[in-house]
């Protein structure tokens, strides 16, 4: 049973004065569920299920206050970090005296010369609680928290977003927004989607929903200390504990909203050029992805396709019949997808011209980060309402999604000055750096019927609720690490990069994730990159091959060096990936329930194991994943969760250690008595298709297919109500959904057999 996290706490704070309160006598310890308010009230402590998580202490509310006011400085946490407090003209402070309002409801901060603050703290649920920190202080420019942790060495912490170089936060300072970096080849921080959600292996979390720029420092300056400091007067703060770190992701779902599911199909894999050269190679492509029996649900043309950027239409010398190829695609059990972006180049014409007298672009600039145009202001409803139009002039043609580049030219800060934007709704760049993805997604989303198909680049907290998949921008097609030299320089990162990328954003609320399979920079990846890129990106939720170079799987070239057997390599994994389905597609309906990811790293789903590696994780409940990420590497260490685990290849027993990895196998392990449900072995699509030779899990759902691994007991109920359940030792028990309705194939590992189940279901033998 749950217990009230805050119940009783304002009152419990009516301590917090100058001496003791007549219903509180000094030196009494108050329990307040799991709140244990101390002494004088100087001291807050957020209890778990097994004792101390946090501690807030007097020093845990602080201002920064402007040595001199100066409206065009941003404030920006992360420079002044750089640049040190009194560089930057900014002083911290903690408050020097505290007056709890007599009901509790507040207490009143008193920081010396006239600066004051005020913190109200509310339950919110059983498990959250919110506390706000707000000055009326002119000079007050900055608001910090710091909360004391348990100081415990193998505490992990999780979140704050999509990073690239490793998925504990320990020792790191985080960025809540883009930065420039000039000692890096992308030239900035690479922080295209921060989220201000830490999430404590102990069992706890802290959301700070704020839309301004901040930081977090987790442990780096203080072992023992994490502090969010933010470029605002006012800083709201979210607790939350769970007795398993996993659970505290229903919570922060409840606060910013659930995850939507993206489309069903883009859980199959799809393929795209960089570069493609006109209708001809699309449908040659096409017709590729068949003939060589590569399971594929979709396909996207990136740019240029348009007569410019973004005409909406197709250049007629290179597509002489777009709405011919499209149907093709449509054939062969294909969704078909396009590039775009928020801009309007003056090549784009008549189309530039009307934006830019009717005022669609934002009302005022700071430094854009791409070459053709100011972004479109998607507050201006009539310039929202103009895109959308030029929208669906694809969705009419029957284009099912978009990868949606760019959009992140709302850089707040340079340096401490103010990269000054403004917006038709009155808004600037202290917000918008947050709130213009969301607008640029969402204009899109509504173009689209049923569920969407959004792979973007940039987003913010809260744009889970648009269906949105992220892909990590353009990373390098190397095995180096984030920050480890490449040929031109300092890298963003290659598959390392790209793992621990997946991993760091289902820790932050953004459960779908592809990353460009082999990268991008530096393109081709060479055959053994390749193969391990394919081999880890098959066990993501979302699966998308291309890179920089235009290089399919099926084009062999000296410089790729793949041949026949590493495209074997690819249509064994993109089949496992597809075959997949039932069992991902599950756990995404549970999580909308219990909040839980679907990829989750291991030391966030077992805290209990001490270690946070940044290249294994947990695929659902049963699989664990553990990707080869060195070049020249055929073994690689494991560790494992409780239990008795086996290989998914063959069912034999693994322990903790080194474990074989030979190029062309992926180290895939399954939890004991685990029943993994599948499609078909000869499924190519999740799409429509017309083609008689193209087998469309859309067209016919057929028998669901299980693999049953030996071990104890183990049920598992798909998300359409199918179910198969382990009864005795020797049987299995099978009954029918919604969508599987055709019967079963169970397959058990290790020794070969295949059983068939009617689809009456029923027990069967299986030993």
């Amino acid at each position: 049973m749950k217990r009230p996290l805050f119940l009783a706490l304002l009152a419990a704070l009516g301590a917090c004065g100058d001496g003791p309160t007549e219903s509180q006598p000094p030196g009494t310890k108050f329990y307040v569920g799991r709140i244990d308010v101390r002494d004088d009230g100087r001291l807050l402590r957020l209890l778990g299920a097994n004792g101390f998580l946090l501690e807030l202490d007097e020093r845990a509310f602080q201002v920064g206050v402007a040595l001199e006011p100066d409206a065009m400085k941003s404030w920006d946490p992360w420079e002044i970090d750089k640049r040190g407090d009194a560089d930057s003209g900014v002083e911290f402070r903690s408050p020097r005296a505290f007056h709890a309002s007599r009901a509790g409801s507040a207490i009143d901060l008193d920081y010396g010369d006239g600066i004051t603050a005020r913190v109200t703290i509310a339950e919110s649920s059983s498990t959250r609680a919110t506390l706000t920190l707000a000055s009326s202080s002119p000079n007050v420019v900055l608001t910090r928290i710091r909360a004391k942790t348990t100081g415990g060495p193998k505490e992990g912490f999780y979140g704050l977003g999509e990073q690239l170089d490793a998925v504990d936060n320990r020792g790191k300072l985080r960025a809540m927004q883009i930065e420039s970096d000039g000692t890096i080849e992308s030239a900035n921080n690479e922080a295209h989607v921060p989220v201000p959600l830490l999430v404590g292996t102990q069992g706890w979390a802290m959301f700070v929903a704020s839309t301004r720029i901040g930081t977090f420092d987790v442990a780096r300056k203080d072992p023992d200390v994490i502090e969010a400091t933010f470029a605002d007067t006012s800083l709201r703060f979210d607790l939350f504990v769970a007795e398993a770190p996993l659970d505290l992701f229903a919570e922060y779902y409840a606060m910013t909203g659930s995850p939507r599911l993206p489309a069903p199909w883009a859980m199959g894999p799809f393929i795209w050029r960089n570069e493609d050269a006109n209708q001809a190679e699309v449908e040659a492509d096409i017709a590729k992805i068949r003939s060589l029996d590569l399971a594929t649900s979709a396909i996207w043309i990136d740019r240029p396709y348009a007569t410019a950027v973004n005409t909406f239409d197709f250049d007629g010398t290179r597509y002489s019949d777009p709405q011919a190829m499209i149907t093709r695609a449509h054939a062969a059990g294909l969704r078909m997808g396009l590039w775009s972006t928020p801009y309007l180049e003056p090549a784009a014409g008549a189309l530039a011209d009307e934006a830019k007298t009717k005022g669609y672009f934002t009302v005022e600039s700071g430094i854009p980060l791409n070459k053709w145009s100011l972004p479109i202001d998607f507050t201006n409803e009539a310039a929202r309402a103009f895109w959308l139009g030029l929208v669906h002039r694809y969705t009419d043609m029957g284009i099912e999604g978009f990868k949606l580049d760019y959009g992140e030219d709302i850089v707040p800060s340079l340096g401490l000055k103010r990269n000054v934007w403004r917006f038709a709704d009155g808004s600037d760049e202290r917000t918008m750096h947050y709130g213009y993805s969301a607008l640029y997604h969402r204009t899109y989303a509504d173009a689209l019927s049923g569920d969407p198909f959004l792979l973007v680049r940039a987003a913010h907290w809260g744009e889970q609720t648009t269906g949105c998949i992220v892909w990590p921008g353009d990373l390098d097609a190397t095995f180096t690490k984030h920050r480890e030299p490449v040929a031109d320089g300092i890298g963003v990162g290659g598959l390392p990069a790209s793992v621990i990328a997946g991993l760091s954003l289902a820790s932050s609320g953004f459960p779908f994730f592809g990353a460009d399979t082999g990268g991008y920079r530096h393109s081709p990846p060479d055959r053994e990159l390749f193969i391990r890129w394919v081999e880890q990106t098959s066990l993501s939720t979302v699966m998308q091959t291309g890179d920089g170079s235009s290089q399919p799987p099926w084009v062999f070239t000296a410089e790729n060096g793949r041949d026949d057997a590493a495209l074997d390599v690819y249509r064994k994994y993109a089949r496992l990936h597809l075959r997949l389905f039932p069992y991902e597609w599950t756990y995404a309906n549970r999580m909308l329930r219990d909040g839980r990811p679907i990829v989750r790293p291991l030391g966030l789903a077992y805290p209990e194991l001490g270690v946070h590696p940044a290249d294994e994780y947990l695929f659902g409940d049963d699989l664990l994943v553990a990707p080869v990420v060195e070049r020249g590497k055929t073994s690689r260490h494991i560790d494992l969760p409780p239990g008795t685990w086996r290989s998914f290849w063959d069912a034999t027993p693994v322990t903790a250690g080194d474990v074989a990895a030979p190029l062309d196998v992926l180290p895939l392990f399954v939890r004991d008595g685990a029943m993994i449900p599948l499609l078909r072995p000869t499924v190519d699509t999740l799409s429509p298709a017309t083609d008689p030779d193209v087998d469309s899990f859309w067209n016919d759902h057929g028998p669901l297919h299980v693999l049953v691994f030996p071990g104890p007991l183990r049920s598992f109920e798909l998300w359409d109500g199918a179910k198969i359940a382990s009864v005795s030792a020797t049987e299995v028990e099978c009954s029918a959904g919604k969508v599987f309705d055709r019967g079963f194939v169970l397959e058990i590992v290790g020794d070969g057999r295949q059983i068939e189940v009617p689809a009456s279901g029923g027990r069967v033998a299986v030993r």
